[in-house]
């Protein structure tokens, strides 16, 4: 095919070339930098007396042929002569390439340092590694982590897998299959097509691929059966342009329904529609490709006076361009056309300040005439694009919306932009995406195998890529609350785990309180036994004077009920929300309290024993007998439990805490007793007090006596002594309240146990025999 080449000469012409694909499609490039280099030679505003002129030369696809024509432009003279310049009134200012894949639309291996080892080359697109971040922000936006992949069998489609496969992975994606399309097509592709679990293809490379794709689609279902029920999801990227050639033409682009393509970022420029609508046959002489493209865009034949024939579809140039299928032509301005439309009119814009400052007293001769034969590229260049040699800007992201009568529309729905705020690089407008209808408008799933939903976590299966798992229920105590969570976790230490293991709930704050039914119970008995003990004391005041109150060390009895008393009251600051106080005051008082009314029984009992030796012949114990015994008793081994109580108040003392970890569904508000091996000195000391007592008793239970106290404070010593022995396995065995309603429990019931056996039998003579309570009654007992 020969080299097509078209020159437009205008006096002081300044040339901009332009390289590109006969396909029908990209005409439109052609006409965009023309019609740019018609707006700006039509702008009296742009560089007076220069007029902008461009040669189109096309490059087949072929590398052999782009290299040949870049020394074309670079040697003007008819013959091919390296290293000579001529013609000189056609100085090349600027070399745009646009659809050569290998150079401009490709990929670039970032080893490459290609700014010192080829100066002059530029990109006329934003930089390739914002449409990676790009795609992949999208596939997970979508939740897509089982994707297919074709590329272009070439360095730029290797490049572009070695790039994308590392970012991929690092985010969660894996490759389902990589196709790497051939020069020449081939039917295997089909086996990938059809593939269930992936939903999302990715297609890298150039337009051909979708020519080649939409062939072997056609090939395998000729009658397009199969066309409607192929539901994929297509993300293109900007090197492809949704095309199909002349034949083609009537199987239009139903399968791509759907699909999302990222594109140079363009505006729609009215003016450019009617230029367009005002293209016909007189108005492009002198253009060679429009016979071409007018012939293969409306499948016609233009008559040929030198070779008569008889042809039914005759084209009249009076065709519109409009009634021209997407696919084939479209009428708004593409990324790619935009990007040479905006590059000529920033060389436009360079031209004219250089003319106007910094080369305008260099560059004007003799004739007055602006001379550029000396202006070097990168001159103008390095005021084009960024220090990388690439247009600034971002990408659109389009939406394919594919119609029965072959006819399409791109539809913008987001937008790629590394230079906006934070948060706003990646925008996606899901609500405005027309799917296909095999999806029925519900987001497309396009993963391995189904999501391990809230509660469960993902377990790697042995050969096979990370995305492709097995899932498992989350341990005990922890969860998972979103789909495909790698590691389930545990709650935080105010919530617990529900059954489901896929929430958090939050503890419930627990203490025994007055409105907790037990309190309530342990609260009524306490007042209970308080009220009887305060009617004991009572009873034995208003008959102080009887016998049976005197027998026994009157004072002595007063200090015993009235400790009994306190202990039973001392249950309440066991109850109620733990504050810093109570913590405080509980266990000291308790066991300050309990170790007097232990001391006056061991008093009690010791006045027994003295009181029976005293009456021996010759006993010296009668000076020992009175109260100074009994006080002496009662206050050192008292002192002994205040000093242990002192010593742990001032080194470590209770506080109120929370316990989060004892129970799974509640955080217990307790007290933490500071120190607990001064807890247990001080109820070891109280039980050494009991074990004294009930030792001292025993030993006295079958003295000679009228009324033998020894025996009843024998028995309530075994009761208290069974109820603390049983309490300090029952307390370190249960948490939360049920420690504290332990603690309480064996306070009133010790204390019941102290009153009931020392008290009721002197209460029942008192109250129900007065008869017995009598002097003469008394001794005549003892006789």
């Amino acid at each position: 095919m020969a080299l097509w080449h078209v020159d437009f000469k205008f006096q002081s012409c300044i040339l901009i070339n332009f390289a590109c694909s006969v396909l029908t499609k990209f005409y439109q490039h052609i006409l965009a930098l023309a019609f740019a280099v018609k707006e700006v030679n039509e702008n009296p505003k742009f560089c007076p007396n220069i007029t902008l002129g461009f040669h189109i030369y096309d490059s087949y696809y072929d590398a052999r042929m782009t290299y040949r024509t870049t020394l074309d432009l670079l040697f003007k003279s008819h013959r091919f002569v390296p290293n000579y310049k001529c013609d000189t009134q056609k100085n090349l200012i600027l070399l745009l390439l646009s659809w050569l894949y290998d150079l401009t639309y490709g990929s670039f291996p970032p080893d490459k340092n290609y700014g010192s080892q080829v100066p002059s080359f530029y990109r006329m697109v934003p930089n390739e590694a914002h449409q990676h971040m790009g795609i992949i922000s999208l596939i997970k936006h979508f939740g897509w982590t089982w994707v297919g992949l074709f590329t272009v069998d070439d360095n730029s489609g290797e490049h572009f897998l070695q790039t994308l496969e590392p970012l991929l992975s690092h985010n969660g994606i894996c490759l389902a299959f990589t196709q790497r399309i051939p020069q020449v097509a081939r039917l295997n592709i089909y086996v990938h097509l059809t593939d269930d679990k992936a939903n999302a293809f990715m297609m890298y490379g150039e337009s051909m691929m979708i020519i080649w794709l939409r062939t072997i689609l056609f090939l395998r279902d000729p009658e397009n059966r199969e066309t409607s029920s192929f539901k994929k999801v297509w993300i293109i990227t900007t090197q492809i342009d949704f095309i199909l050639t002349g034949s083609q033409r009537s199987w239009g682009l139903q399968i791509f329904q759907g699909a999302i393509s990222f594109t140079i970022h363009s505006q729609n420029l009215p003016k450019f529609q009617e230029f367009l609508q005002g293209i016909k046959l007189h108005w492009t002489q002198g253009d060679g490709f429009f016979k071409d493209f007018w012939e293969q865009a409306f499948d016609c034949t233009f008559p040929n006076p030198s070779v008569p024939t008889e042809v039914s579809d005759m084209c009249t140039g009076e065709e519109s361009l409009q009634s021209l299928p997407g696919s084939l032509f479209e009428m708004s301005m593409t990324g790619h056309s935009y990007s040479i439309y905006k590059a000529v009119y920033v060389v436009a814009h360079v031209l004219q300040g250089i003319y106007l400052t910094n080369f305008k007293k260099r560059a004007i001769g003799n004739s007055g005439v602006l001379k550029f034969r000396d202006l070097q590229p990168w001159q103008v260049m390095h005021l084009l694009f960024t220090d990388k040699r690439e247009m600034r800007g971002g990408f659109d992201i389009m939406n394919m919306i594919a119609f029965p009568n072959k006819s399409f529309i791109q539809l913008k729905i987001g937008s790629v932009n590394p230079y906006a705020l934070d948060g706003k690089e990646f925008i996606i407008n899901e609500d405005m995406i027309m799917w296909h209808g095999g999806f029925n408008q519900v987001v497309p799933i396009s993963v391995c195998n189904d999501y391990c939903h809230p509660g469960n976590q993902k377990k790697r299966k042995e050969g096979h890529k990370f995305c492709c798992y097995d899932c498992t229920p989350c341990p005990e105590g922890k969860i998972s609350n979103q789909n495909d969570m790698t590691d389930c976790f545990r709650c935080p230490e105010d919530q617990y785990a529900n059954k489901k293991k896929n929430r958090c709930i939050p503890k419930l704050k627990t203490f025994l309180s007055y409105t907790d039914p037990v309190g309530i119970s342990l609260t009524t008995v306490a007042a209970a036994f308080s009220l009887i003990t305060m009617l004991v004391l009572g009873t034995f005041i208003q008959h102080k004077d009887t016998p049976i109150v005197k027998a026994n060390n009157r004072d002595l009895t007063y200090a015993l009920l009235i400790a009994l008393l306190l202990c039973f009251l001392s249950s309440f600051l066991f109850i109620g929300h733990p504050g810093k106080m109570t913590c405080l005051l509980r266990q000291p008082t308790f066991g300050i309290i309990f170790s007097v009314a232990v001391s006056c029984v061991l008093a009690k009992t010791i006045t027994v024993v003295a009181a029976f030796m005293a009456t021996k012949p010759g006993s010296s114990m009668r000076k020992w007998i009175g109260k100074s015994l009994t006080n002496t008793i009662v206050l050192s081994c008292s002192l002994i439990q205040v000093s242990i109580c002192s010593g742990w108040l001032m080194i470590s003392p209770p506080f109120p805490a929370v316990d989060m970890h004892s129970l799974t569904e509640e955080t217990i508000v307790q007290c933490n007793e500071g120190s607990v091996a001064m807890f247990y000195c001080v109820l070891g000391y109280m039980g050494l007090l009991a074990i004294a007592s009930f030792i001292v008793a025993f030993a006295a239970r079958k003295l000679p006596d009228s009324f033998n106290e020894a025996k009843f404070i024998t028995f309530s010593m075994l009761l208290f002594c069974s109820v603390w022995l049983s309490f300090v396995p029952s307390y370190l065995s249960t948490k939360g309240k049920s420690m504290v309603v332990v603690e309480i429990f064996s306070i009133l019931s010790s204390s019941a146990g102290l009153l009931g056996c020392i008290f009721v039998p002197k209460c029942y003579i008192i109250v129900l025999k007065p008869e017995l309570n009598i002097r003469e009654q008394l001794i005549r007992r003892k006789m």
